[in-house]
């Protein structure tokens, strides 16, 4: 059984099996897929594989499986076992179990029996303004130079915010990559960009402890408009900030599929929250994720975590259930 642990570790944390028993000493490991290897969430996934690891002396080994997004790991669902937790925000599990919108004519029994584990860091929306530039809402962004990236959420996200707004053909996208943000902010190339994954923002964290920033916040009509969930930085989460961030989120959560035992699913949840503080002074976005991100989690969960929840003593909807 070690041999077998290493083999698996040194596939820079690839896919392993499922190994289920009945023994006190019994194994369980656990494939987690979860997003490229160079993202935020990545790096989670492996913090999640460091904590089960440690809190369970080795019975739960999980590895962490590179995935190219949220579609592809609900898509994997057909083909995976007992041993399968992805990453993907809710939405997209109840569109693949209507068959709708990325989904559509590509539906599958195996979609139905998705259920969910607990919350991880939200996508959350950052609209970040050099301090030079003056502007406070989104009203100020007209006439100035914005970057949105390309390809990713946050650029879909902004283009669609600039669009509801009032902003679309009144603000000058730069044609810089995101990953450039930072040092475009600082020498004046541009006056902003737009950025969205877990909170805090390593790249906002840069902009506002170098150059000064200001987050725009939405107004609740904003946030309305947008049909995102409303999520709320706390005020010096950032450098200068001395006063709440309102902006959006889209939920993201880790799920599994009716396949997993209810043991399984009760101890992976339950180890998830007891080690969750520990995993936060490590790395603050854990700090984000608490029992108000459990109205997020739109669908069933699975057996074995709702166990956990209710011996823990959270509040679950009927819908949960």
């Amino acid at each position: 059984m070690h041999k077998a642990i290493t083999r698996a570790a040194s596939v820079t944390l690839l896919a392993t099996a499922v190994c289920f028993s009945s023994a006190a000493s019994a194994e369980t490991r656990i494939t987690y897929k979860s997003a490229k290897s160079t993202s935020s969430y990545y790096q989670m996934g492996v913090q999640i594989a460091e904590a089960m690891k440690a809190a369970t002396n080795g019975e739960i080994i999980v590895t962490v499986e590179e995935s190219q997004g949220s579609v592809q790991n609900v898509m994997e669902t057909r083909a995976r076992g007992g041993d399968y937790v992805f990453t993907t925000p809710p939405v997209l599990v109840s569109l693949a179990q209507g068959g709708k919108a990325m989904f559509k004519d590509k539906g599958d029994p195996k979609f139905d029996t998705i259920r969910g584990l607990f919350p991880i860091p939200s996508l959350t929306m950052h609209f970040v303004m050099s301090a030079n530039s003056g502007v406070t809402d989104f009203a100020g962004m007209e006439g100035k130079t914005i970057l949105l990236g390309k390809g990713s959420f946050g650029a879909r996200e902004g283009e669609k915010y600039l669009e509801l707004f009032g902003l679309k053909d009144k603000v000058k996208l730069a044609e810089v990559e995101l990953s450039n943000a930072v040092p475009a902010l600082k020498n004046g190339q541009i006056d902003g960009f737009v950025t969205a994954g877990s909170w805090p923002a390593p790249n906002v964290i840069e902009a506002a402890a170098s150059t000064g920033v200001k987050v725009i916040s939405l107004t609740d009509d904003q946030i309305a408009a947008s049909n995102r969930a409303k999520l709320v930085i706390p005020a010096g989460t950032y450098a200068g900030q001395d006063a709440d961030i309102t902006t959006t989120s889209l939920p993201v959560a880790a799920f599994t599929t009716t396949a997993m035992s209810d043991e399984a699913a009760y101890t992976l949840t339950k180890t998830f929250w007891e080690s969750k503080a520990g995993m936060g002074k490590g790395a603050p976005w854990w700090n984000g994720v608490d029992k108000g991100l459990m109205a997020n989690l739109t669908v069933k969960l699975h057996p074995g975590a709702v166990r956990y929840y209710e011996e823990a003593g959270f509040a679950l909807t009927d819908k949960q259930k």
